[in-house]
């Protein structure tokens, strides 16, 4: 797994590797993920650094490997529930592990939405003020609902197997755990 850390790159609304200026943060940090298993990993350091509250906005392509690290970021958790794509029923809750209160864990695909006015009804807003952690794919479709501070990743296609995990905090908080991630990524 290699990581790039990126200076001065803007905490924004990312889409395909584009990105709209609103704050500068010297905190994005970039991975090259290998492999599905890897993908993974990625996700268990991240959700071991995961408090109530936190949301994550995952963005990119189909198959891009955003089920992937929301499956590791559950069970970096401690939880052992089983994480499937939410598609159709759009949030999925699982329970956090013992060692975190066993608090919710919200898991909502958006990929279904084509209009901003179907999220309204589905759950989101009370995921997002909820009592645990909200992981949203396809949050683009969601862009007007998402608090200001939160963890923005996007992930992309390098190659068949190789994916960039691009984690852009907006925000001290994400800005703190971001770079706690890039201090315990490897050990």
């Amino acid at each position: 797994m290699a990581v790039v850390v990126r200076t001065t790159v803007p905490c924004a609304t990312i889409m395909p590797m584009r990105v709209r200026s609103v704050v500068h943060s010297p905190h994005v940090l970039d991975f090259v993920s290998h492999s599905v298993a890897q993908t993974i990993r990625i996700g268990q350091r991240l959700g071991e650094l995961l408090q109530h509250g936190d949301v994550v906005a995952l963005r990119g392509d189909l198959g891009a490997g955003k089920t992937h690290l929301i499956k590791g970021i559950v069970q970096g958790l401690g939880s052992t529930d089983v994480v499937n794509s939410p598609s159709f029923v759009l949030i999925n809750q699982y329970r956090a592990g013992a060692q975190r209160g066993g608090m919710p864990i919200y898991h909502a695909d958006l990929y279904r939405i084509e209009r901003p006015a179907e999220l309204y009804g589905v759950g989101l807003e009370e995921a997002l003020d909820g009592d645990g952690v909200c992981l949203i794919e396809w949050a683009e479709r969601a862009e007007a609902l998402l608090p200001d501070d939160r963890l923005d990743v996007h992930l992309s296609h390098l190659s068949e197997t190789k994916r960039v995990v691009r984690f852009t905090p907006c925000g001290r908080r994400y800005e703190a755990l971001v770079d706690t991630l890039k201090k315990t990524a490897f050990t």
